[in-house]
């Protein structure tokens, strides 16, 4: 993604903030109930899975001790019909215990929330299996949707393949019960991974601009025509309210009653930011870069 040289004369003089307050100490704590049951079910099926298929979205590092790792576009079908050889490759070479009699394979898959756990399901379906019914149309077997939370119980079992005969089990995406960090927190938040509210989206959105300006990744200023980078929130919000015209009606109280006064909506500004992240619209953004470069996240308050 190209700037603008009106972008960059603002960039050059920038002075970044040098850190963000750190708000939504819950989150570090949140484990609903309905993720809790799902990985008690996810334990007790374990004794009917042949094979566990982790989906992960991140950056995989040479010599991490990993195998096995397919990376797959599950959009676009991309590396999707290698997973079944490789499954059956995989219970083929290993001890099947009270399973050894079943002809078919069973499989779960598992992650954290929204990472796309169901589209890789309806993924495998399109590719081996190729059906369209009236309760699945064009072979799509399981919800997907932009949020978390969509799955939220272990499903029963759904088949990918007839050659092999493989049935996946899709499960609701769990979390750790004690997220390690707020910073953690947030960035999952910012991934989808959890609800925006437990955060608030105007928290979120100045954690994103703070990550932004803090790595140089100005895509935002191009993508909402703006005169140069933010510092202040406030002020992104204000500008992306006005272009987009979201706007809302307020009353204010006068000397003369009542007056109807037109403000920028911060909130669904909030929403547009985070949601042009999310569908890379600012272009390719990575958020543990700290990591990478040995700055663990801020730790948790007490």
């Amino acid at each position: 993604m190209r700037l603008s040289a009106r972008a960059l004369s603002g960039v050059t003089g920038a002075a970044w903030r040098a850190g963000v307050a750190l708000r939504g100490q819950d989150v570090a704590r949140w484990f609903p109930g309905h993720m809790a049951k799902g990985l008690k079910k996810m334990q007790s099926s374990l004794t009917r899975v042949d094979c566990v298929i982790e989906k992960i979205v991140q950056q995989l590092e040479e010599g991490e001790g990993l195998r096995n790792v397919i990376f797959t576009n599950c959009m676009t079908d991309e590396n999707v019909r290698q997973v079944i050889p490789a499954v059956s490759q995989l219970i083929g070479s290993s001890h099947r215990y009270h399973r050894g009699e079943n002809v078919d394979y069973c499989v779960m898959v598992a992650g954290i929330p929204n990472v796309g756990k169901s589209s890789l399901i309806n993924s495998l379906r399109r590719q081996h299996l190729r059906k369209a019914t009236a309760l699945c149309p064009a072979g799509k077997a399981t919800r997907v949707g932009g949020e978390p939370g969509i799955t939220r119980a272990v499903t029963s079992r759904i088949q990918v393949s007839e050659r092999p005969l493989v049935f996946l089990l899709d499960t609701p995406g769990v979390l750790a019960p004690r997220i390690e960090s707020v910073e953690t927190g947030l960035k999952l938040a910012l991934c989808g991974a959890l609800l925006d509210h437990l955060v608030g989206e105007e928290t979120l959105a100045d954690y994103l601009l703070h990550t932004l300006n803090e790595h140089r990744l100005l895509g935002y200023v191009q993508h909402y025509g703006l005169g140069g980078t933010c510092q202040d929130t406030g002020h992104l919000l204000k500008s992306v309210a006005v272009r987009l015209g979201k706007t809302r009606k307020v009353k204010a109280l006068t000397g003369t009653g009542d007056v109807n006064v037109v403000q920028p909506n911060y909130a669904a500004a909030a929403r547009d930011f985070l949601q042009a992240f999310r569908s890379g619209q600012l272009g390719p953004v990575m958020l543990d870069r700290d990591l990478l470069r040995g700055h663990p996240p801020a730790e948790t308050e007490a």
